[in-house]
């Protein structure tokens, strides 16, 4: 086979998957509904090349901004981190809807660490350390005395609620904590090769059909994406990694298959001679750790805590719920729902500051939680874990 003749088959084969997994199956209005969507893209796409002047056009130039970008990155650390402890704990059959609250107290020990110790790693372990106190509190009432696990979980929520708020109260006099140092960016630390490859300057020559060349020079921070990627914080490359070991984990691994089995036989995981209550046990834990993670580089990218309603979470855990729901417990779908939400709200917070388009700022704040509906709607089919919410003890009938 031609190299030219596979390129075409290869090309072949990708849309068809991509038609079989958008379309087959689906209603007759689902699928219209998907149609209208994906040539809205392609017109918003053509619009920001051809016409970038347009209020297509403008609003393309915001999706694409290099401060749409970064904020996305920033504003999915959380979420992820939280949605990957979620795998780990609904897998193994264990519902943890508690992680609003494990981020939460992560969150407050984070800067509470970082003040203390005055560095920002020492806050980081703080954080995750508190979380994962949390969740073997939460793992011992839900595996050892048997308790409802939804409930179990709003206690945890509703135990960090209170607890962050009233501990910065008593340390700091006030719900909002003290302002601490922050994560760097790479470039601000002054790694040298990280320094060379951003300025290291590309050339592009391209043959146009009509004659003549287009001579382009542009470094990596000014090619879309990469500024925003090599302008990030260590937690944005700590939360690729932890995608990455997530999925060969669950994947790849006698933990990852142990995992999977507690959540959908646990019998037979026990038959082969697993103790299911300590995979469930290791399982929540490293539900905490991760959450630990994402509540402590939330806070410590702010470097405050701020306490008042919701808190600074302001639901992040819940959503994180609903982002590895529509990953379908995958931890690469999980980030790419999580990136979705956060490119939304990274998008509406950059039409607020630009004022790009005369629309109420109520009805902006909207957009991100309208659109998880709608895709929500349309590509919802998560079946949860056969064995997820129930209890299990050794030598028990199921």
């Amino acid at each position: 086979m031609s190299d030219d003749h596979w390129i075409v088959e290869t090309a072949r084969s990708a849309v068809l998957d991509a038609y079989d997994r958008l379309f087959v199956g689906r209603s007759p209005l689902q699928q219209a509904v998907i149609g209208i969507v994906l040539l809205a893209a392609v017109g918003l796409v053509a619009a920001g090349v051809l016409a970038p002047q347009s209020d297509a056009g403008r609003l393309f130039a915001v999706l694409t901004a290099d401060s749409t970008l970064a904020a996305t990155l920033r504003l999915s650390v959380p979420i992820a981190f939280a949605a990957l402890g979620g795998i780990f704990a609904e897998k193994s059959g264990v519902i943890n809807i508690g992680l609003e609250g494990l981020l939460i107290i992560a969150a407050f020990v984070g800067i509470w660490a970082t003040d203390v110790t005055g560095s920002v790693w020492y806050g980081l372990v703080g954080g995750v350390l508190a979380s994962t106190l949390l969740a073997g509190l939460f793992a011992i009432v839900c595996i050892e005395f048997r308790a409802d696990q939804i409930i179990a979980g709003l206690a945890v929520w509703l135990i960090a609620l209170g607890l962050a708020p009233f501990l910065s109260s008593v340390i700091y006099g006030s719900k909002n904590s003290t302002s601490v140092d922050t994560f760097p960016t790479l470039t601000d630390m002054g790694i040298p090769f990280v320094s060379e490859l951003v300025t290291w300057e590309l050339g592009f020559v391209v043959d146009l059909p009509v004659g003549g060349v287009l001579d382009l020079q542009s470094s990596l921070v000014g090619l879309p994406f990469f500024g925003a990627l090599f302008d990030a914080s260590p937690p944005v490359y700590l939360m690729l990694l932890a995608v990455a070991l997530s999925w060969y984990t669950l994947h790849r691994t006698a933990f990852g298959r142990w995992v999977e089995a507690s959540g959908e036989n646990p019998k037979a995981l026990d038959t082969a001679g697993v103790n299911v209550h300590r995979v469930r046990y290791a399982a929540v834990l490293l539900s905490g750790v991760l959450a630990g993670v994402g509540g402590a580089a939330l806070a410590l990218g702010v470097g405050q805590f701020t306490g008042n309603g919701p808190t600074m979470v302001n639901g992040k855990g819940f959503i994180a719920i609903v982002a590895y729901l529509f990953g379908n417990y995958n931890p690469v779908g999980a980030l790419a729902s999580t990136m979705l939400f956060a490119g939304l709200d990274a998008t509406q917070l950059t039409l607020q500051a630009r004022d790009v388009f005369q629309v109420p700022t109520e009805l902006v704040r909207t957009i991100p939680y309208v659109t998880v509906i709608v895709v929500l709607a349309l590509f919802g089919r998560t079946r949860i874990p056969s064995a997820g919410g129930e209890h299990y003890e050794s030598g028990e009938d199921e």
